[in-house]
């Protein structure tokens, strides 16, 4: 294959990057129509009903556009952001997008307002309309999900304090990511390399490189956990009192509904998950053994068994992405094809970009941009399929109307999840001999491990910090303790050294538009198995039928799309343990494979 470019292309989005004079006029001009439609949504003093169809249909259609238009600065922000943290005009757009996003948040506070003040009979008949048909399902969440919050004035109020008083909390987190060196020392000499960088050494061949580049980061992660802790409560405190003054008791009550599914479902996965989690727990002892270890530290989970120091070409992982991709659905090869040739994706390995891996979408562009550290491992090509799968899904959906396209965190890991699978099972069935097998196995479950125990401990500890915060400021001891208790349960106490300061390290406890940005990680991965285990079963005619479930993503809650699109009920176990079972296989097989 050709030599890709590795670092990504934006200019066709805005030209110009963080000093783009196009992206500072589409602002200027997304800033006007926001203050326009605002102005007229204050002019409404009475319910539509079923004669006003057209004024309403109007409304609709300008608030989806608005919607499009920030959600396309938005993605610009973010890469900009991720692809130079200590860029100060990337920092200043993204407080300028925040800003519109809170004027836009009052728009959809009064929005919401007017949708909740129609009569039934006349909301149903305005939604008979041929321009809302296809945007039925989305407009009913919402009037459904205004009802559970405060009048517009107040929610108004609440959108315009939370630019300075919540999200700029998070700002800050990657502010302090920003300005953070981890300080190796590696063959005698001292090297200071970005976070993102030192998270690549985790899994590296060599266990003193692992070691080495854990300590640095737990040391460095401590040294600045007072001001993570101040961060962490803060975006809680706020998040609670909010919840409080909406009478929400519950603080999954949120996350849930932002993920279309029912705590029934939630429970039940969960409890399939710890029903399974003793056989996982047999392949981390056997991994320990192998590694002739008492028990895996924290930083031996994701370790190769191998000492080989062969690495992967960006066009190695490419290609076989590619030729693995098509043989499922050769529309995702095509389309895995145009991503990578087009430069949709920032890959390349270097310092001052952001920790971890993303695609974003551009719904005006129709385009997606992929972020993540590629460094030759396997790892690496797992991460760049399962953004490739997010690229795809979201590929399926353009054409949609984008009210329609709003699909919940749960279900967008099912393709993500999907394409990775798809490439984990190829690398294992491609493997020549038996060590390789045993190597590609145990990639494979050590996602397992990643997906079903420490999201699950992420779970644990996001549970219990916000019980206690409710009850005032949690200190940094009491952090670390509710994380490595969290842990210890999670991974049944296989490991001998935990991660204390994990809280501090995981940027997505301090997401504030995602609340509890964890079990849709394990819902993703279970359900996409699910999905996974019946394309085996029924071969290439699945390929429809799965397209066809990733459109209805934004249009369904989680129960309704399985139902329809899989025939299966998942508040009940039968699925879960279908999924489990399969992924359980790999246990028993590296298991004889090691004996």
């Amino acid at each position: 294959m050709k030599t890709l470019n590795k670092q990504w292309e934006l200019d066709s989005i805005f030209q110009g990057g963080s000093t783009s004079s196009t992206f500072r006029t589409f602002l200027d001009e997304l800033q006007q129509e926001i203050g326009q439609f605002n102005r007229k949504l204050e002019t409404i003093t009475a319910p539509f009903t079923v004669h006003d169809a057209e004024a309403f249909t109007q409304i609709v259609m300008t608030y989806e556009a608005l919607n499009k238009q920030l959600n396309e600065a938005g993605a610009f922000v973010e890469c900009l952001s991720a692809q130079n943290i200590k860029d100060p005009n990337a920092s200043l757009a993204n407080n300028r997008t925040q800003r519109l996003s809170a004027e836009l948040d009052a728009c959809t506070s009064l929005f919401e307002n007017m949708l909740r003040q129609i009569s039934d009979s006349n909301w149903n008949g305005l939604l008979q309309n041929g321009d809302l048909k296809e945007v039925q399902f989305a407009l009913r969440e919402k009037r459904e999900l205004s009802r559970k919050k405060l009048g517009s004035d107040q929610e108004q109020l609440i959108s315009g304090l939370a630019v300075d008083g919540y999200h700029a909390w998070e700002d800050l987190y990657y502010s302090l990511i920003g300005k953070m060196e981890i300080t190796i020392d590696r063959n005698g000499k001292k090297e200071k390399i970005s976070v993102s960088q030192a998270n690549n050494l985790i899994d590296d061949s060599d266990r003193s490189v692992r070691r080495t580049a854990f300590d640095a980061l737990e040391s460095a992660w401590s040294e600045n956990a007072d001001l993570f802790a101040a961060t962490l409560n803060h975006i809680a405190g706020f998040r609670i009192a909010v919840y409080k003054a909406r009478g929400w008791d519950n603080i999954i009550d949120e996350p849930l509904d932002y993920n279309r599914m029912s705590e029934q479902t939630l429970t039940t996965m969960w409890a399939a998950v710890d029903h399974y989690k003793p056989k996982l727990a047999t392949f981390m002892k056997r991994k320990a053994e192998l590694l002739k270890l008492e028990k895996l530290s924290w930083f031996d989970v994701d370790a190769p068994l191998t000492q080989s120091s062969e690495k992967l070409t960006y066009e190695d992982a490419a290609e076989f992405i590619m030729q693995h991709f098509g043989s499922f659905n050769p529309s995702m090869a095509s389309f895995a094809k145009q991503a990578l040739e087009k430069r949709w994706i920032e890959a390349e390995n270097r310092a001052n970009k952001r920790p971890g891996g993303f695609c974003t979408n551009f719904p005006i562009s129709e385009q997606s941009r992929i972020f993540m550290t590629f460094s030759g491992t396997a790892s690496n090509r797992s991460t760049l399929a399962h953004e490739l799968g997010h690229a795809y899904h979201q590929s399926l959906m353009n054409r949609l109307p984008y009210l329609s396209q709003n699909y919940a965190m749960n279900v967008a890991e099912t393709a993500s999840t999907f394409s990775e699978m798809i490439v984990s099972d190829a690398a294992k069935s491609a493997a020549k001999t038996k060590e390789e097998r045993i190597a590609f196995l145990s990639d494979k479950l050590e996602r397992c491990v990643a997906l079903l125990m420490n999201i699950h401990a992420r779970f644990l500890f996001e549970t219990r910090f916000y019980e206690e915060r409710k009850q005032g400021v949690v200190g940094v001891e009491r952090l670390n303790q509710l994380m490595t208790d969290a842990e210890r349960e999670a991974y049944l106490d296989t490991l001998d050294v935990y991660h204390p300061t994990f809280w501090a390290s995981k940027l997505h406890f301090y997401i504030t538009n995602w609340p509890f940005y964890n079990f849709p990680y394990t819902f993703g991965f279970l359900f996409s198995t699910g999905i996974y285990v019946q394309a085996l079963q029924e071969g290439p005619a699945f390929a429809e039928k799965y397209n066809a479930l990733l459109r209805d993503t934004g249009r369904m809650t989680t129960e309704q799309l399985a139902q329809q699109h899989l025939g299966v009920d998942l508040t009940k176990p039968d699925f879960w343990s279908s999924a489990l079972d399969y992924l359980m296989r790999d246990v028993d097989e590296f298991l004889e494979l090691t004996k």
